[in-house]
This record gives C-alpha cells, structure tokens and sequence, in this order.
C-alpha cells in the first residue's frame, strides 16, 4: 500500500485522510514536502547533503516529472547550495506540485470548499484506506518500538522535524518518542543534515506563527 514516493505518503500523512483537512499549518507542511521530494531525489543517488549544502551527485534525469523538475533547478542553479534556501524556494510550489502528481496517479481528487467567496481547494483521498495506511502503519511501528525500512525512517524524520509527531503518537507512552528519536538520530549523515535544516526552517516559522 506504499506509495513509493516520500513526498505523497508525507502530503497523506498531513492530511485528514477523510476531510482532506491539513494537520499542519502551511508553512510547515509545505517546508515538510519540499524536504520529502529532495529526500526522494536522496535516495534515487542524485543528490547528497553535506553540513547545511546540497550537493549534486548524479544529474542524469529521473523517471517521474516532478523529481526531474526539482533535481534540473538544482543542476541549473548549482551556485546556491544551502539546503535551507532550497527547502524555502522549494516550499514554495510543492503543495500543489506533489498533489498534482499524487492527482495524475489516481491516489487524490480535487474539491472545492466552502462558501462561494471563501472557497478553497482541497485534495481527497481516492481510497481512505490508502491514505490511511502511512498514518497507521507508521505509528504502530513506534509504539510497538518495531524496525523501521529506511523508507519509513526517512517517513519519521519528516514527521518528527515538522512537529507532526506530537499528533501520530498521542496517548503513547514516552518510550514511543523516544525511539522515534533514536530512529531519526542514527540514520544516515546526509538524511540527518536535511532534517536538522528542516528542524531549523520550522521552528523558526513556528515561532513566527505562535507571535503572530
């Protein structure tokens, strides 16, 4: 039931999975999905992360649009490296560039909300129990302290530096927490350098929410 891609198992996760409703505020789930497609491009070995910086390591384009897309900006513009400069440009349109290519792929629909001069877009899962499943699966396996694919570790970094976690392990004992911590901290150097930067970037707009 995996996706395959971070990035849509993240925008599930963020998502009521039957309102469509967002568990986080923008800004933090849109830093949240920029982090996830650079954390996909990560793992396909075309890029790598190094003490705040991005470091290309394979320009040859992936098979899905969207990775392409983020990994030509990064070879064209290879003068700006810091990973926080790219999880702000980034943030910018990954909302609806992820719920595009979750759209394209028949995971969500689009729907209008609201009333006529506040209406928004939301996106609905197209089966509640697959966008259920990352939510489900992910917090089972840290209550019950099982291990973790490095897909799903990498799935609770992101849960863990945009401050998602609080909701995923509500009613679970400390012990839970504290293994999600423990997971996050022994991965690999380069995915733990993208997550401290996005622990960064979401504080500070947390921060800047909170004193609004």
């Amino acid at each position: 039931m995996q996706t395959g891609r971070i990035a849509d198992e993240f925008f599930f996760m963020a998502h009521d999975d039957r309102t469509g409703r967002p568990r986080l505020f923008d800004s933090a789930l849109a830093t949240g999905l920029a982090a996830g497609l650079l954390a996909e491009l990560y793992f396909a070995g075309r890029i790598t992360f190094d003490r705040g910086h991005i470091r290309v390591r394979d320009a040859r384009p992936p098979a899905d649009w969207l990775q392409h897309l983020v990994l030509d900006r990064l070879v064209a513009e290879q003068q700006h490296t810091a990973t926080r400069v790219w999880l702000a440009f980034l943030g910018a349109s990954a909302y609806e560039q992820v719920a595009q290519r979750m759209w394209q792929v028949g995971l969500v629909h689009p729907q209008r909300v609201g009333r006529l001069w506040r209406q928004r877009t939301v996106y609905l899962p197209t089966d509640i129990n697959t966008a259920a499943w990352p939510w489900a699966r992910l917090s089972q396996q840290l209550r019950n302290r099982r291990g973790l694919d490095d897909f799903d570790i990498a799935l609770a970094g992101l849960t863990l530096h945009t401050q998602l976690e609080t909701a995923l392990l509500d009613g679970a004992p400390l012990a839970a927490r504290s293994y999600l911590r423990q997971l996050v901290e022994q991965s690999w150097p380069p995915l733990r350098d993208l997550l401290a930067d996005l622990g960064s970037v979401v504080g500070g707009t947390v921060l800047s929410h909170r004193t609004s």
